[in-house]
Protein backbone atom coordinates (compact mmCIF):
# COMPACT_ATOMS: atom_id res chain seq x y z
CA UNK A 1 0.00 0.00 0.00
CA UNK A 2 1.00 3.93 -1.07
CA UNK A 3 3.06 5.60 2.15
CA UNK A 4 1.52 8.87 0.57
CA UNK A 5 0.06 11.35 3.12
CA UNK A 6 -2.25 14.51 2.57
CA UNK A 7 -2.63 17.43 3.62
CA UNK A 8 -3.99 21.05 2.98
CA UNK A 9 -1.62 22.87 0.70
CA UNK A 10 0.38 25.97 1.19
CA UNK A 11 1.37 28.47 -0.84
CA UNK A 12 4.78 27.00 -1.59
CA UNK A 13 2.79 24.06 -3.27
CA UNK A 14 1.57 27.04 -5.87
CA UNK A 15 3.85 25.72 -8.47
CA UNK A 16 3.84 21.99 -8.59
CA UNK A 17 -0.11 22.43 -8.41
CA UNK A 18 -0.18 25.04 -11.46
CA UNK A 19 2.42 22.66 -13.81
CA UNK A 20 0.25 19.65 -12.90
CA UNK A 21 -2.61 20.93 -12.94
CA UNK A 22 -1.61 22.53 -16.88
CA UNK A 23 -0.22 19.74 -18.28
CA UNK A 24 -3.50 17.74 -18.79
CA UNK A 25 -4.99 21.19 -19.74
CA UNK A 26 -3.91 20.92 -23.63
CA UNK A 27 -6.09 17.64 -24.13
CA UNK A 28 -8.86 19.49 -22.02
CA UNK A 29 -8.26 16.91 -18.98
CA UNK A 30 -8.31 19.74 -17.14
CA UNK A 31 -9.50 23.24 -17.33
CA UNK A 32 -6.09 25.95 -17.66
CA UNK A 33 -5.94 27.45 -14.47
CA UNK A 34 -3.34 30.40 -14.63
CA UNK A 35 -0.46 30.56 -11.31
CA UNK A 36 -2.68 33.70 -9.71
CA UNK A 37 -5.73 31.67 -10.05
CA UNK A 38 -4.11 28.76 -8.31
CA UNK A 39 -2.36 31.36 -5.88
CA UNK A 40 -5.79 32.95 -4.92
CA UNK A 41 -7.56 29.38 -3.99
CA UNK A 42 -4.65 27.35 -2.77
CA UNK A 43 -6.82 27.00 0.41
CA UNK A 44 -8.93 25.29 -1.48
CA UNK A 45 -6.40 22.71 -2.48
CA UNK A 46 -4.88 19.44 -0.83
CA UNK A 47 -1.93 17.89 -1.95
CA UNK A 48 -0.54 14.27 -1.59
CA UNK A 49 3.18 13.22 -1.15
CA UNK A 50 5.39 10.65 -0.48
CA UNK A 51 6.89 9.80 2.62
CA UNK A 52 10.23 11.57 1.56
CA UNK A 53 7.97 14.51 0.85
CA UNK A 54 7.98 14.64 -2.77
CA UNK A 55 4.85 16.30 -4.68
CA UNK A 56 2.17 13.13 -5.99
CA UNK A 57 -0.76 15.40 -7.09
CA UNK A 58 -3.20 17.15 -6.05
CA UNK A 59 -7.12 18.18 -5.89
CA UNK A 60 -9.44 20.93 -4.85
CA UNK A 61 -12.88 21.20 -2.96
CA UNK A 62 -14.15 23.99 -4.57
CA UNK A 63 -17.49 25.84 -1.70
CA UNK A 64 -20.50 27.36 -3.43
CA UNK A 65 -22.27 27.09 -0.58
CA UNK A 66 -23.88 24.68 2.08
CA UNK A 67 -25.69 23.08 -1.16
CA UNK A 68 -22.81 22.45 -3.44
CA UNK A 69 -19.17 21.56 -3.61
CA UNK A 70 -17.29 20.54 -6.37
CA UNK A 71 -13.92 18.57 -6.63
CA UNK A 72 -11.54 19.71 -8.95
CA UNK A 73 -8.52 19.99 -10.65
CA UNK A 74 -7.69 16.16 -8.87
CA UNK A 75 -4.74 14.42 -10.52
CA UNK A 76 -1.60 12.60 -9.75
CA UNK A 77 1.39 12.21 -11.25
CA UNK A 78 1.66 9.12 -13.60
CA UNK A 79 4.63 8.07 -11.81
CA UNK A 80 1.73 7.74 -8.45
CA UNK A 81 -0.60 6.07 -10.21
CA UNK A 82 -2.11 2.97 -8.99
CA UNK A 83 -0.23 3.85 -5.51
CA UNK A 84 -3.55 4.62 -3.52
CA UNK A 85 -2.76 8.54 -3.73
CA UNK A 86 -5.60 9.69 -5.67
CA UNK A 87 -8.12 7.88 -3.10
CA UNK A 88 -6.87 9.58 -0.40
CA UNK A 89 -7.07 12.39 -2.10
CA UNK A 90 -10.54 12.59 -2.88
CA UNK A 91 -11.44 11.30 0.51
CA UNK A 92 -9.87 14.15 2.27
CA UNK A 93 -11.42 16.65 0.34
CA UNK A 94 -15.06 14.28 1.22
CA UNK A 95 -14.45 15.02 4.41
CA UNK A 96 -13.63 18.14 4.02
CA UNK A 97 -17.03 18.93 2.41
CA UNK A 98 -18.68 16.95 5.27
CA UNK A 99 -16.69 19.27 8.05
CA UNK A 100 -18.32 22.20 6.34
CA UNK A 101 -21.93 20.54 6.27
CA UNK A 102 -21.81 20.75 2.44
CA UNK A 103 -24.81 18.06 1.51
CA UNK A 104 -23.84 17.57 -2.45
CA UNK A 105 -20.32 17.27 -3.86
CA UNK A 106 -20.47 17.26 -7.64
CA UNK A 107 -17.86 17.13 -10.16
CA UNK A 108 -17.49 16.21 -13.91
CA UNK A 109 -14.95 13.71 -15.24
CA UNK A 110 -13.76 11.14 -18.01
CA UNK A 111 -12.82 8.25 -15.45
CA UNK A 112 -16.25 7.99 -13.85
CA UNK A 113 -15.11 4.36 -12.83
CA UNK A 114 -13.02 6.10 -10.40
CA UNK A 115 -15.47 7.94 -8.68
CA UNK A 116 -18.36 5.19 -8.31
CA UNK A 117 -15.97 3.47 -5.87
CA UNK A 118 -16.55 6.33 -4.03
CA UNK A 119 -20.15 6.53 -3.47
CA UNK A 120 -20.76 9.21 -6.87
CA UNK A 121 -23.84 8.33 -9.15
CA UNK A 122 -24.05 9.89 -12.76
CA UNK A 123 -26.44 12.91 -12.79
CA UNK A 124 -27.55 15.77 -15.32
CA UNK A 125 -25.21 18.17 -15.75
CA UNK A 126 -28.19 20.86 -15.60
CA UNK A 127 -28.79 19.79 -12.03
CA UNK A 128 -26.03 21.53 -10.65
CA UNK A 129 -26.25 24.91 -12.37
CA UNK A 130 -24.16 26.91 -10.17
CA UNK A 131 -21.34 23.83 -11.61
CA UNK A 132 -22.00 24.83 -15.39
CA UNK A 133 -22.61 28.72 -14.61
CA UNK A 134 -19.08 28.94 -12.88
CA UNK A 135 -17.36 26.80 -15.46
CA UNK A 136 -18.67 25.60 -18.50
CA UNK A 137 -18.83 29.04 -19.93
CA UNK A 138 -15.18 29.31 -19.98
CA UNK A 139 -14.17 25.63 -20.92
CA UNK A 140 -12.95 25.03 -24.97
CA UNK A 141 -15.41 22.47 -24.85
CA UNK A 142 -18.47 24.15 -23.95
CA UNK A 143 -20.63 22.42 -27.02
CA UNK A 144 -18.95 19.47 -27.34
CA UNK A 145 -18.62 18.05 -23.52
CA UNK A 146 -17.85 14.61 -23.11
CA UNK A 147 -17.25 14.46 -19.38
CA UNK A 148 -19.53 12.53 -17.25
CA UNK A 149 -21.32 14.63 -14.61
CA UNK A 150 -21.44 13.07 -11.03
CA UNK A 151 -22.83 14.03 -7.77
CA UNK A 152 -22.66 12.05 -4.26
CA UNK A 153 -25.30 12.73 -1.77
CA UNK A 154 -28.90 14.34 -3.00
CA UNK A 155 -28.78 16.77 -5.86
CA UNK A 156 -28.95 20.46 -4.90
CA UNK A 157 -32.82 22.12 -4.99
CA UNK A 158 -30.71 25.94 -5.29
CA UNK A 159 -28.23 27.51 -6.94
CA UNK A 160 -26.41 30.86 -5.58
CA UNK A 161 -24.56 32.05 -9.13
CA UNK A 162 -26.44 33.53 -11.79
CA UNK A 163 -30.29 33.97 -11.92
CA UNK A 164 -31.09 32.29 -8.15
CA UNK A 165 -32.38 34.16 -4.87
CA UNK A 166 -30.03 33.82 -1.71
CA UNK A 167 -33.17 33.88 0.25
CA UNK A 168 -34.09 30.19 -1.24
CA UNK A 169 -30.64 29.21 0.03
CA UNK A 170 -31.32 30.35 3.41
CA UNK A 171 -34.60 28.90 3.49
CA UNK A 172 -33.22 25.90 2.47
CA UNK A 173 -30.58 25.45 4.85
CA UNK A 174 -31.76 27.22 7.58
CA UNK A 175 -28.80 29.72 7.50
CA UNK A 176 -29.73 33.41 9.06
CA UNK A 177 -29.33 35.66 6.19
CA UNK A 178 -27.01 38.55 7.39
CA UNK A 179 -26.94 42.33 6.40
CA UNK A 180 -24.95 44.67 6.71
CA UNK A 181 -20.99 45.52 5.89
CA UNK A 182 -18.67 43.60 7.79
CA UNK A 183 -14.88 44.47 8.28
Amino acid sequence: MSKATVRKARLQDATNIYELVNSLADDGTLLRRSYAEICENVRDFTVAESAAGVFLGCGALHLYGPHLAEVRSIVVKPEAKGQGAGGKLLNALLHEADDHGVASVCLFTRIPDFFFHHGFREADRTAMPDKVYKDCQNCPRLYACDEVAMVRGPLPKVAVLGPSKLADLVQLTNVPLQTGTGR
